[in-house]
């Protein structure tokens, strides 16, 4: 089985580290895709990288991914574009639409996750964390009408007890740990067992390294988290402060629900405008639950 992950920091392992760099739920994943004894193991490409946005994923990325004609892939990606100045609902919903759509219609099973609010982690003032969270609620509309649309294999992390816990995030509140990590991973493991997609042992949620602790939290915030602040001073923080402003306003003037109102009629624009599905066929189901990719040309015959 070819499988490929597309995304951000998330997928490219970041709060799960190993000799070497990273980890992460795709590897886990990976490992409990196939029995031992049914023959070869999944082959895993990780194609996503930390800082990328939804535009990353529906061109680079995804033109890497289609070249491997993948069975299975993963497609977490979106966080980013919330944490930025200039976030467009309509825009990332049309990436994310390119790339779900293009890899369905491809006949690649597709994962995907609704994220939790960023600033709920990262204990931001009112102000900040409501126009994130709505931020975050508009992009996680759109992956679950997505999802649906696409025939997408879909994990709810927004409101999913693992957000609540606190030793399944790591030290800079924004990626999971290592536990978050392995937790993700069976999640998507149990829906593609249900399936019959996934056919070996799931990833166990024991860990290797204990979760980080408080001291390594104020640690991070107090360097780290510093430079992290520091370099969104140009993009991110300029436009939360107006967001903010904004925010206070209207919670003043007992009108904050207008901003809600607008957020969601943004939101149901963005879906409107990707425009009617296409008509192109999806390929069928082989008998483990996968869809069928094509056969692959002696040049991608040994895709990693």
């Amino acid at each position: 089985m070819r499988f490929v992950t597309l995304g951000d920091s998330l997928t490219e392992g970041v709060g799960d580290p190993v000799p070497g760099g990273w980890r992460g739920w795709a590897p886990l994943l990976a490992a409990g895709l196939t029995a031992s004894e049914s023959g070869r193991p999944a082959r895993l490409t990780n194609l996503a990288r930390s800082g990328a946005r939804t535009a990353d994923a529906a061109g680079d990325q995804l033109a890497a991914a289609r070249r491997i004609r993948p069975h299975l892939a993963g497609v977490i990606i979106g966080g980013n574009d919330t944490l930025r100045s200039a976030f467009d609902i309509a825009a990332s919903a049309r990436d994310l639409d390119t790339v779900i759509g293009t890899l369905s219609r491809e006949g690649t099973l597709v994962l995907t996750a609704c994220l939790p609010d960023p600033g709920g982690m990262l204990h931001l003032p009112t102000a900040l964390t409501r126009p994130l969270a709505r931020r975050m609620t508009a992009l996680n509309d759109v992956v679950h009408q997505l999802s649906r649309r696409h025939g997408a294999v879909h994990v709810h992390l927004a409101g999913h007890p693992v957000a609540a816990t606190r030793a399944a995030w790591s030290v800079d509140r924004l990626h999971p740990s290592e536990l978050g990590h392995r937790l993700l991973a069976r999640e998507f493991h149990a829906a593609l067992a249900d399936r019959g997609v996934a056919t070996g042992t799931a990833p166990t949620a024991t860990t290797d390294r204990p979760p980080p602790t408080r001291a390594a939290c104020f640690r991070w915030l107090a360097t780290r988290g510093t430079n992290w602040v520091l370099a969104r001073a140009t993009d991110l923080l300029p436009g939360l402060v107006g967001l903010a402003v904004r925010e206070t306003r209207h919670r003043l003037a007992g009108t904050a629900h207008t901003l809600d109102a607008a957020s969601h009629a943004a939101t149901r624009a963005a879906l409107a405008g990707l425009g009617p599905r296409s008509g192109a066929a999806v390929a069928p189901l082989d008998r483990l639950g996968r869809r069928a990719a094509p056969p692959l040309s002696a040049d991608h015959s040994s895709a990693a």
